[in-house]
């Protein structure tokens, strides 16, 4: 409980002016984002969670792509989660998605929102940013339907890029309290083992970004 409070306030501290600006920077280096929302495809009348959803960017754009269905996210910030509804309310929104604080590691946390399943859980450039990253993967999947999917977008290795460049990015992360999780795949790989999923793990723009899906197998 007293590292919850302590990353809430950290997490508080880092965006309190940040979040004013938050999505007219991030769209030139969060890059990959909206082939994540391309490929959620949720079903007709499913649920979508997005863990660590922020100022609501995605789930706004990934509502609009997806009338039919019905949107959540979780946040740890108090601050961007104000943000957040304020930008949810003004693209007429809020009827379909709604927002609750909490721990994306604590798959406790979305029990007020009254969801059994969730048909899509997803990852936007959060996964560098939670401490207990895996503990979030493992709550995601916990909160899974029998055919749900997670999606995961989220700094790479630069492996393709200039080493003066992955250092330039790395140090400027750093100051952010971002770590790009270079065992990202291995966990993944462990994660869709033990959800007997098909993972899918691909490296978007030369490395810059990583782009992941864990597909349930099909039965028999």
């Amino acid at each position: 409980m007293t590292e919850t409070v302590e990353t809430a306030r950290l997490m508080d501290a880092v965006y309190r002016r940040q979040r004013h600006f938050y999505d007219l920077t991030r769209k030139y280096y969060l890059l990959g984002r909206d082939h994540l929302i391309d490929r959620l495809a949720p079903p007709s009348g499913g649920a979508v969670l997005e863990l660590g959803c922020g100022t609501g960017r995605n789930l706004i754009a990934a509502a609009k792509r997806y009338p039919d269905a019905r949107f959540y996210g979780l946040d740890i910030s108090r601050q961007m989660l104000d943000t957040a509804e304020r930008n949810i309310a003004r693209a007429g929104l809020s009827d379909r998605i709604t927002l609750i604080q909490g721990d994306a590691a604590n798959p406790a946390a979305t029990g007020p929102l009254g969801v059994a399943a969730f048909d899509r859980v997803f990852y936007s450039y959060t996964l560098s940013m939670i401490p207990v990253w895996r503990e979030a993967l493992a709550a995601g999947a916990a909160r899974l339907g029998d055919d749900g999917r997670i999606h995961v977008v989220d700094f790479g290795q630069q492996g393709r890029l200039p080493r003066w460049f992955k250092a330039l990015l790395f140090a400027w992360l750093k100051s952010f309290h971002v770590s790009p999780r270079e065992d990202l795949e291995a966990e993944l790989v462990r994660l869709s083992q033990g959800m007997e999923a098909d993972l899918t793990f691909r490296h978007l723009y030369r490395g810059y970004a990583e782009y992941a899906e864990l597909i349930p197998k099909p039965v028999g």
